[in-house]
């Protein structure tokens, strides 16, 4: 493609960020690629997040702003894509930030060609470190059979993802989203990445895997959810695996019912730690609520998965003993992880 030859829609949904926004709006104006509009999505933020949005709507021509009633960030996604222009969607989550060559070298990988993406790397930013995070496909082109086997296939299912399903640090064809509202489930809590991004993928008819390219800061605030207890994760989980599952054998992905059994197995594991979590005395009655489910309990006996690491391996033994020693010992060393 000839430089900046196609316009990039950064879609930017916002909800109570007022402490980063003026950092990830600047950073996105900064970037060396020109040919570009960003869009904001105020989902009813109750700080002053709508009104940053609206001194940068007024101030630089190439900012939108939508301000809508609060539904999610899918839902803020989705209205930014009804509000684009562009022949290509980013997203960038508006407590992050990005570096001023991004678009530039993310869209010289860029063949024209629908039903492509192009994802790079990003930086974990911790308060006291920064870690590079890489996709553990290796870098290049994928399409036709090698797309199929190495990436569609490997997308769900895996301890490891192929490629994070994060929506951020993609550059995406607008046609990838195509037919897909009819999975999104706005309702869900945990996974809505996921929830938008999988069927995306199965879209795709190109996907490059760049080097290096770290350009995507991903903040991480200690103490956030990860760290909470939520009680409707399970809820959410069964609400992300059935949109997913639908996806999967509409699309005819590879592997697909196999993927999902699997994918379903390790969200229990991070089930399992959400509610060694709980701080209600009562932890173990909803575990083996959850667990004790004849569903549940077959799932994880007939689906083989590989586990290795060490936390998801006690997570494991907890969910296939839910009534022995098991929960016990891992919700202590749980607290132990979350004092550091």
């Amino acid at each position: 493609m000839t430089e900046e030859s196609c316009k990039i829609s950064v879609i930017v949904p916002v909800y109570n960020k007022e402490a980063y926004l003026r950092e990830c709006v600047d950073s996105i104006l900064l970037q060396d690629y020109r040919n570009m509009e960003v869009i904001l999505v105020d989902d009813a933020s109750t700080d002053d997040s709508g009104r940053i949005c609206d001194d940068y709507g007024r101030t630089d021509a190439r900012v939108r702003v939508i301000h809508k009633e609060n539904g999610g960030p899918t839902a803020a996604c989705v209205a930014g894509m009804e509000a684009a222009a562009g022949d290509y969607y980013m997203f960038i989550d508006s407590d992050d930030y990005v570096e001023p060559k991004m678009l530039t070298e993310m869209a010289a990988h860029l063949a024209g060609k629908p039903g492509e993406i192009v994802c790079c790397n990003h930086l974990l930013e911790k308060q006291k470190a920064t870690e590079s995070v890489y996709s553990t496909a290796g870098p290049g082109v994928y399409q036709g059979e090698e797309l199929r086997t190495k990436i569609l296939a490997r997308l769900i299912g895996q301890e490891q993802k192929v490629i994070p399903l994060s929506r951020c640090m993609k550059l995406c064809e607008k046609s990838v989203f195509d037919g897909n509202r009819k999975y999104y489930d706005y309702s869900i809590r945990f996974g809505d990445d996921s929830n938008m991004m999988y069927p995306a993928f199965l879209n795709s008819t190109r996907v490059v895997v760049m080097q290096e390219a770290l350009f995507y800061h991903y903040r991480y605030v200690e103490g956030s959810i990860i760290h909470r207890y939520d009680a409707e994760i399970y809820e959410s989980m069964q609400k992300l695996m059935q949109c997913l599952s639908r996806a999967a054998a509409d699309k005819q992905a590879p592997d697909g019912a196999q993927a999902v059994a699997r994918e379903y197995c390790y969200l229990l594991l991070y089930v399992m730690k959400n509610e060694l979590r709980n701080p209600d005395s009562g932890y173990r009655a909803r575990i083996r609520e959850i667990f004790n489910d004849q569903e549940n309990r077959e799932r994880l006996r007939n689906t083989r998965i590989a586990v290795s690491g060490k936390a998801n391996r006690l997570l494991y033994l907890a969910a296939r003993h839910p009534g022995g020693i098991w929960p016990g010992i891992v919700r202590g060393l749980l607290k132990v992880y979350d004092r550091k």
